[in-house]
Parts: C-alpha cells; sequence; structure tokens
C-alpha cells in the first residue's frame, strides 16, 4: 500500500503496532516493511503490515506480523505468497485477536467459524507478546474504576498525594530525556531486556509529531531541600480510542511515596480526557504464572490497577521452509539467537 492509502489503512488497523506510524518508525530503524490489504467482495476488508528479518548465515528471512487480523484461511493464503516471493522461511503471527470462550455446551451460536485458526498456522513454540494482558475500561466513570482497584492500590495514591507528588504531561525533548534516563536505570538495576536507546528515540520521533506519544513524569519535592526531582516516567502511546503503556522507568529513592500508583492513575485520567475508551497495559503473565517469575512484581501491580484480565489467540508459525524452520527454532531456544527474535518489536 503506498502513502495515499494512509487514512485508509490506519482505519481499519486495530492496534498501534499495526498502525502507519509505527510502520514508518520500524524503516527508520533500517527493518525491511510492507504493507498489505485484503479484499473481500471488491471492498478492503483488512490490513497488515510485516517486517523481514534475515536469518544469520543464510539467505532466508524470518516475516513477523504482530496485532494482526484473524488468522483464517484467507489470511494464510495471504501470507504464504507473500512468505514465499520474500524468501520466508517461515512467519510468525501474533493475533490481535482475544482467545474465544466456549460455552458450557459447545461454541455460542455463529461463533464456531471465528474460533477456527486455519490449519497451515501451527502453534509456535516462540511467543514474543504474551498471551495475556490487562485492560482499563476507561468509559467507567472515575468513581467506579477507583472502587475497582484493589484497596491498597487506591490507598498508594492517596499516599503519593499525601506526599506531594506531581505528575505532569509533557511532550518536550527534556521530558523524553528524563524518561530515557530512568528507564535504563530499571532495566540495569532488575537485570531486564530493553531496546536500545535509538530504538526508543526514534519510536518518540516519529509518533509524537502523528499526536500519538506522550511522556508522563512524576516529581517529588523533597521537604528540606524543595528540590523537584523526578522519580518515575512513562512512554504513553494512543492510537484510535486506546491508550498503551508499554515503557516506562522509576527511581530507586523515594519509593514510600508509591509514585507509580499516581502515574497510573494520572494515565487513566489522561484517557479519559482524550475521549479514550481503553487502557492497554501491555501484557501480563497469565493466572498460571509461577510466583518467582522476575516480571511477577510489574504483574501484580498491573492487576491491583482493576483491570480486566484477556486472554488472545497466541502465537502462531506459517512454515513456508521446514528445512530451515526446525533447526532455526531448536537453536533459537538454545543459544544467543533468542535476542535475535527479541529485535523483531
Amino acid at each position: 500500500m503506498d502513502k495515499g492509502q494512509k487514512a485508509q489503512y490506519n482505519k481499519l488497523a486495530t492496534h498501534i503496532i499495526q498502525s502507519w506510524e509505527w510502520g514508518e518508525f520500524r524503516q527508520k530503524l533500517g527493518t525491511k516493511l510492507l504493507r498489505f490489504g485484503l479484499f473481500k467482495n471488491g471492498k478492503l476488508a483488512s490490513v497488515f503490515q510485516i517486517t523481514f528479518h534475515k536469518i544469520p548465515f543464510v539467505n532466508s528471512y524470518v516475516g513477523y506480523l504482530p496485532k494482526g487480523p484473524y488468522p483464517d484461511r484467507d489470511l494464510a493464503e495471504a501470507l504464504t505468497k507473500i512468505g514465499t516471493e520474500h524468501n520466508c522461511a517461515f512467519i510468525k503471527i501474533e493475533p490481535d485477536i482475544q482467545e474465544c470462550k466456549v460455552q458450557p455446551f459447545g461454541f455460542a451460536q455463529g461463533e464456531s467459524a471465528k474460533c477456527k485458526v486455519d490449519k497451515h498456522f501451527i502453534t509456535s513454540p516462540k511467543p514474543l507478546f504474551t498471551k495475556f494482558n490487562y485492560i482499563l475500561d476507561l468509559t467507567k466513570s472515575e468513581e467506579e474504576l477507583l472502587k475497582n482497584m484493589h484497596p491498597k492500590f487506591r490507598y498508594n495514591i492517596k499516599v503519593a498525594r499525601k506526599h506531594g507528588v506531581k505528575v505532569e504531561d509533557r511532550t518536550d525533548t527534556e521530558a523524553f530525556e528524563i524518561y530515557l534516563k530512568l528507564h535504563f536505570e530499571t532495566t540495569k538495576r532488575q537485570k531486564f531486556y530493553s531496546h536500545s536507546p535509538y530504538y526508543h528515540r526514534q519510536a518518540w520521533e516519529t509518533l509524537k509529531p502523528a499526536g500519538m506519544a506522550r511522556i508522563l513524569i512524576a516529581y517529588y519535592t523533597q521537604p528540606t531541600t524543595h528540590n523537584k526531582q523526578p522519580i518515575n516516567a512513562w512512554m504513553l502511546f494512543n492510537f484510535k480510542d486506546t491508550l498503551y503503556y508499554p515503557y516506562g522507568g522509576s527511581s530507586v529513592e523515594h519509593k514510600n511515596v508509591m509514585a507509580p500508583n499516581l502515574t497510573l492513575w494520572e494515565a487513566v485520567l489522561l484517557g479519559k480526557k482524550l475521549g479514550l475508551k481503553k487502557f492497554d497495559l501491555w501484557g501480563a503473565l497469565g493466572p498460571e504464572a509461577s510466583p518467582s517469575d522476575p516480571w511477577q512484581g510489574f504483574n501484580q501491580f498491573k492487576a491491583k490497577t482493576g483491570a480486566n484480565l484477556v486472554e488472545y489467540l497466541g502465537t502462531y508459525d506459517l512454515i513456508l521452509n521446514p528445512i530451515l524452520y526446525h533447526p532455526f527454532t531448536l537453536i533459537d531456544r538454545m543459544s544467543s539467537l533468542k535476542f535475535f527474535l527479541l529485535k523483531f518489536l
């Protein structure tokens, strides 16, 4: 699809990662990306963009389609054609489709066809996005949203206010630099993988001019010195009716003032002010996660917001070259090539 179809494309895209602007951001990183549309009865019915990632040591690629349309036969046929033309060993998909719920006596009327993934897609041994997510319903009143939160979460919002924490909504360069510093302090401290500063900067510089990115910074003013100190910062994205919280960071100092709780609440108020309907918290561990999982603390923070836990269809692979696919996925699970796949996002 060409640039003249941007508005038409975005009208059908269902997630920010499938937005035209996100594709521009990925292209600025040097990632090969192509956009496609599927037609039904002569009308454009769905759109998606795929990134292509070269497999080390061979002349072949992995295609990646995150948060895209339903994996039905039409998509399987289209991706088979695309993958063959672009020399892909396989294409990994992670549909932006919530898991169908089975009724006591089978599928609900009219749902059975929706719940079937095309036979050409196999369950992938290597998910990138989490299968679960927390989503807050921003159409509810402030009173109802607060009521649905865990009592301790509500209490911590009051604690932050009592300590004089203030949260600012900003889109300036200084705010981004504050966010970047706190983000990488956090990932280093907690030993989590993160994209490079260049990745974050390109995302910011591409999405901000489109009105799709902003920074929330929580400041604490010390009573004795009156120094105003940034102690928590989030980069938020918005696309269509949804606010997204993909990245954040915090200081090791002044944890007792509970700045992240107030930041979350201010993000909720911002989403409502912008007229958005959903607040996507960008992933969850799921109900059967191990208590010792390193992400459990972060997961519990999200769970206490009162957000709904949703489950997606999951991750699937469309295999086009079995000779490459099977050894590649095996090696990826055993070696540093896992970082190659992590860079897909």
